[in-house]
C-alpha cells in the first residue's frame, strides 16, 4: 500500500527517504540533479520515487530522461482563430512527440512582455520554445536565454532562430490575381491591424500585385482581425458605388463585410465579390461560402515542432532554417464577375 493510499495527501522527501535507506538530504540532492551522489544511490532513491509515487522537481526528470518533457508556447491574441489554431497544432504535434506544452499568452506583443514570457517559462525548466509570432518584438530586441532551442512562427528571426510560416504573398497574390481574372477593376482590402506582421506582409502584396498590373490602389481599411470590426468596415464599402470586389485579411473580417453587405441591399457576389483568408472551418458554411485563402495551420504546428525536436534530441543547429508552408486559393461561391 502506498503511502497515499493511507490517507495522506501524498508521499514526503521523508517518505522517500525512508524507503530508499537515505536521507532527506540525499532526496534532495538527487531531485535537484546535484552530483555529489553515488550511482547506486541515485537509482535506489529515484526508484523509491517510482514506487510511492512522488513527483520530483523538473531536474529530477531531467537527470533520469534526459529531458524535462515540457515545451514552452508564447503566444498573443489567442482569440483569433489563426492564432488559436497553430496554438492547437502546436501542442498536438509536441504530444505526439512525448512532450507536454506551458502556454503563456502574452498581453502585447512588445519585446519586454515576450521576453517577460520567456524568462516565466525558463523558470518552469523547459526544453525548448515555440514563438508563435513575436510581432513587434525583433531578433535584435528580443532577449532569449543562451543555448536555448527555439522556433519560431515569424520569418523575420530567419538568420537567428529557425522559423516556419505561412507563404502569405503567394496566398495574397492568388486571391487579387483571382478576383482580377474574373473581371474585376480592381480590388479593394481589409487588412489585419498595423501592429501585425502577416496583415502587413498581406497589405504589402495585395498593393504590390494591383500596381504590377497597372490598376488602381483604393484606400486601405484597417481592422482589427474581428467580425465587428469588418462589419463597421464593410458599411463604407457598401456606400462605394466604385467597390466590386474585396480582399479581406482574415475570414471572420470577411464575415462582418458579407452581412454589412447584405444589410445595406448589396448581395454577394453579384454586387460585390469577398475573399477572406485562413479557411477557418466556419468559412464554407458562411452564405454564400467564402472563397478564401487557406493556411494549413497543422502543417505548420508539426513544422515548428520537428524544428525544435532536432535541436534538443540531435543537437543540429538549424539558425537559417526556414521552413515555407504554401498557401492555396478556395474558390467558392462570394466571388464572380462584376456586373456590366
Amino acid at each position: 500500500m502506498t503511502v497515499a493510499a493511507r490517507g495522506r495527501p501524498g508521499p514526503s522527501i521523508a517518505d522517500v527517504a525512508q524507503l530508499a535507506g537515505v536521507s532527506s538530504q540525499t532526496v534532495s540532492r538527487v531531485s535537484t540533479g546535484a552530483e555529489n551522489v553515488r550511482p547506486e544511490t541515485r537509482e535506489r532513491v529515484l526508484a523509491a520515487m517510482d514506487e510511492l509515487g512522488y513527483s520530483p522537481n523538473h531536474a529530477a526528470r531531467a537527470l533520469r530522461y534526459g529531458s524535462f518533457g515540457t515545451l514552452g508556447l508564447i503566444a498573443h491574441r489567442l482569440a483569433r482563430t489563426g492564432e488559436s489554431r497553430t496554438v492547437e497544432a502546436v501542442v498536438e504535434a509536441a504530444r505526439a512527440e512525448g512532450y507536454t506544452v506551458s502556454l503563456v499568452d502574452v498581453r502585447t506583443p512588445g519585446s519586454a512582455d515576450v521576453t517577460d514570457a520567456v524568462a516565466r517559462l525558463s523558470h518552469q525548466s523547459i526544453d525548448g520554445l515555440v514563438i508563435i509570432r513575436a510581432e513587434t518584438a525583433t531578433p535584435v530586441t528580443l532577449a532569449l536565454p543562451p543555448r536555448m532551442p527555439v522556433a519560431v512562427s515569424d520569418s523575420r528571426f530567419v538568420g537567428h532562430h529557425p522559423a516556419v510560416g505561412a507563404d502569405q504573398v503567394t496566398g495574397t497574390h492568388l486571391a487579387v490575381q483571382h478576383l482580377l481574372d474574373l473581371g474585376h477593376r480592381t480590388v479593394h482590402h481589409v487588412a489585419g491591424p498595423e501592429d501585425s506582421a502577416p496583415a502587413q506582409m498581406r497589405a504589402a502584396a495585395w498593393r504590390e500585385h494591383l500596381v504590377g498590373s497597372g490598376r488602381p490602389v483604393p484606400e486601405v481599411l484597417v481592422g482589427d482581425w474581428t467580425a465587428r470590426s469588418g462589419y463597421e468596415l464593410g458599411r463604407r464599402l457598401a456606400d462605394d458605388p466604385d467597390a466590386t470586389a474585396v480582399f479581406c485579411a482574415n475570414d471572420e473580417m470577411a464575415a462582418g463585410v458579407v452581412r454589412a453587405l447584405y444589410e445595406r441591399g448589396r448581395r454577394v457576389p453579384d454586387d460585390l465579390s469577398v475573399v477572406g483568408f485562413d479557411d477557418i472551418p466556419l468559412a464554407e458554411f458562411l452564405w454564400p461560402p467564402l472563397t478564401t485563402v487557406q493556411q494549413d495551420f497543422h502543417q505548420i504546428g508539426s513544422r515548428l515542432i520537428d524544428l525544435l525536436v532536432r535541436q534538443i534530441r540531435d543537437r543540429e543547429t538549424l539558425t537559417d532554417s526556414r521552413i515555407v508552408v504554401p498557401t492555396r486559393l478556395v474558390v467558392r461561391a462570394s466571388t464572380g464577375v462584376p456586373r456590366a
